[in-house]
């Protein structure tokens, strides 16, 4: 800071600092923890780098590592899985921003270039994992592979990107609930969200602090986060006892649907059809029945697999 600034204007310059680092704290008061300053990029030669992507981009290697040594352990060909993560990770992004932009065109109809921007969020998960699944069988058609036995091994891949990829939204100040003073509430200033996804019940108890003001919500993001984690676990452990080729990935869809069902209900920037029916609530409910019902038939009619 230049020595010659008079001393009113070095107070409004560290003001002005106190205040913006303020307004990117995220705090979680029931659990003790005080974020004093989280950003939502870092810069690289003038270039900014959204942390939303960063933290998708780990989520993918990761699913796609874990893939693979599922892969290496059943005794599969792991170039098959990488060849079909290139093409699984550009269509589905593609698909999760198509489904999210379709069911928010009023934000998108006045700025159609805005449609390409992702960095600041705007990924919908059942987008990406419908785009993914017919990508899975056009590969496996062209390989000649069960598509059942790639369902199974890359959802492992899958579920393991979306449990980190939700973290994405903590950094995006978005995908959380109402009012809560349970345990994992979590607390945002009201400036650093989104004012569309504030609603009156968050308002009521509002906080304001050293003239910010600061709302509390139910982190969704963090619930669907730990969904997915004791999900994953489940399925490691079963995957040597299933059934049938796809058993596995029947009972992601079932558990992820379930858990996505009680999540979304919680939310408050849900996509929602034009009755204001929340679109993953409906496509949560239809997941959980399809995939019950070809989890009993599955089970009736195929041959059980040789275990390896």
């Amino acid at each position: 800071m230049p020595a010659f600034l008079p001393i009113w204007k070095v107070i409004s310059i560290k003001k002005k600092e106190r205040e913006k680092e303020m307004h990117r704290t995220i705090d979680f008061p029931n659990l003790g923890i005080h974020l004093k300053s989280v950003g939502d990029h870092i810069t690289v030669f003038g270039f900014d780098i959204a942390y939303y992507g960063i933290v998708i981009g780990i989520g993918i290697l990761a699913g796609l590592m874990l893939a693979v040594m599922e892969a290496k352990r059943t005794h599969q060909n792991v170039e098959d899985y990488y060849d079909l993560a290139i093409y699984g990770v550009i269509f589905s992004i593609i698909g999760a921003r198509a489904y999210y932009v379709i069911f928010s065109w009023d934000m998108y109809k006045d700025d159609i270039k805005s449609i390409i921007n992702i960095r600041e969020g705007g990924l919908a998960i059942y987008g990406g994992v419908i785009t993914a699944i017919i990508v899975v069988f056009i590969f496996a058609k062209i390989k000649k592979i069960s598509p059942f036995l790639l369902f199974d091994t890359g959802g492992f891949g899958l579920i393991t990107g979306q449990m980190i990829g939700r973290w994405g939204n903590f950094f995006n100040r978005e995908a959380f609930g109402e009012y809560t003073n349970g345990l994992f509430a979590m607390r945002l200033p009201v400036d650093a969200v989104r004012s569309s996804d504030i609603t009156d019940l968050m308002r009521k108890p509002m906080e304001t602090v050293d003239g910010v003001s600061y709302i509390q919500v139910s982190p969704t993001y963090l619930y669907e986060s730990m969904w997915c984690f004791a999900l994953l676990i489940l399925l490691l452990l079963y995957r040597r006892h299933k059934k049938f080729q796809g058993e596995v990935f029947l009972m992601y869809l079932f558990g992820y649907g379930v858990g996505r069902f009680w999540i979304e209900g919680l939310r408050t920037d849900q996509l929602q059809f034009f009755n204001g029916v929340a679109v993953s609530q409906v496509l949560a409910a239809v997941l959980v029945v399809v995939s019950a019902v070809l989890l009993v038939v599955g089970r009736k009619k195929v041959v059980p697999i040789e275990q390896k």
